[in-house]
């Protein structure tokens, strides 16, 4: 093959395994249950991740002060009161990353307790290995240039 192809054909692999659509199959929506401890001033966990189509049922429970919680996108909130849950269902039904905030004032630093909730498959795990291969492959490719062949 000639070398002065094979970097344009590397880089053009490069580009479709990162901007083609996957023709991966979504997996059947389930039902995800989180259960979010809420303290001043954070949430643990502080990020959630589920497919579209999934049933999330977030259950809050306050360790201190009374918390709120709600989800940017959905318009779906909670409170809960100190030692006491609370449960909250929703589908997911958008695609995206959402924030979820404490929706009942807190204390101080209240508005800097917030999460997030990641909506969708992880397409960019499946681009990454399929770029990682492109250069395991490539780096096993013997590149030559014009000068480093013999002239007879």
């Amino acid at each position: 093959m000639n070398p002065r192809l094979v970097l344009p054909l590397f880089m053009a692999a490069g580009l479709i395994v990162a901007f083609t659509p996957l023709p991966i199959p979504p997996a059947a929506p389930q039902a995800r249950t989180f259960e979010i401890d809420a303290r001043q001033f954070s949430y643990s966990p502080s990020e959630l991740k589920v497919a579209q189509g999934d049933t999330v049922i977030l259950r809050l429970v306050s360790q201190d002060v009374v918390h709120g919680l709600y989800v940017d996108g959905y318009a779906a909130s909670i409170t809960a009161d100190p030692g006491q849950s609370a449960a909250l269902t929703f589908i997911a039904d958008k695609a995206g990353s959402f924030r979820f905030r404490c929706n009942v004032t807190c204390g101080a630093m209240h508005p800097f307790m917030i999460g997030k909730l990641t909506v969708g498959t992880n397409d960019w795990l499946y681009r990454s290995v399929g770029l990682a291969f492109l250069a395991v492959v490539g780096a096993f490719l013997p590149f030559t240039s014009a000068s480093s062949r013999k002239v007879k």
